[in-house]
């Protein structure tokens, strides 16, 4: 069964930086496709980056430029850089595997970003 273990959240000020970590255990990590998700307060879960397991990537429109996604694939973990940090990225972040064989996807506990002055 896979394993999620996210680390890295805080409180930062408008302009800083944070790097979220993301450590896959239980199975093989190249099998799956990971993201970063984020939930706002009062607000639904949205996608922030993908990677996929051949290295592609997506990035949401409001993130491009500001955060990057990065993996360590022999130590099983994803990463999530974000640069430049708005209040508007205060949230939940959650990491996300999705099986490329099955579908399934797992999800992480999740850690807080607030960013504030």
């Amino acid at each position: 069964q896979v394993q999620l273990v996210e680390s890295g959240g805080g409180l930062v000020q408008p302009g800083g930086s944070l790097r979220l970590s993301c450590a896959l255990s239980g199975s093989r990590f190249g099998l799956y496709h990971m993201a970063w998700y984020r939930q706002g307060s009062g607000d639904q879960r949205e996608l922030v980056v993908r990677i996929t397991d051949d290295g592609r990537t997506d990035y949401a429109d409001s993130v491009r430029g500001r955060f990057t996604i990065s993996r360590d694939i022999r130590k099983g973990t994803v990463f999530l850089q974000m640069n430049n940090l708005k209040p508007e990225d205060t949230a939940v972040y959650y990491c996300n595997a999705q099986s490329r064989i099955t579908g399934t996807q797992s999800w992480g506990q999740g850690t807080q970003v607030t960013v504030s002055e």
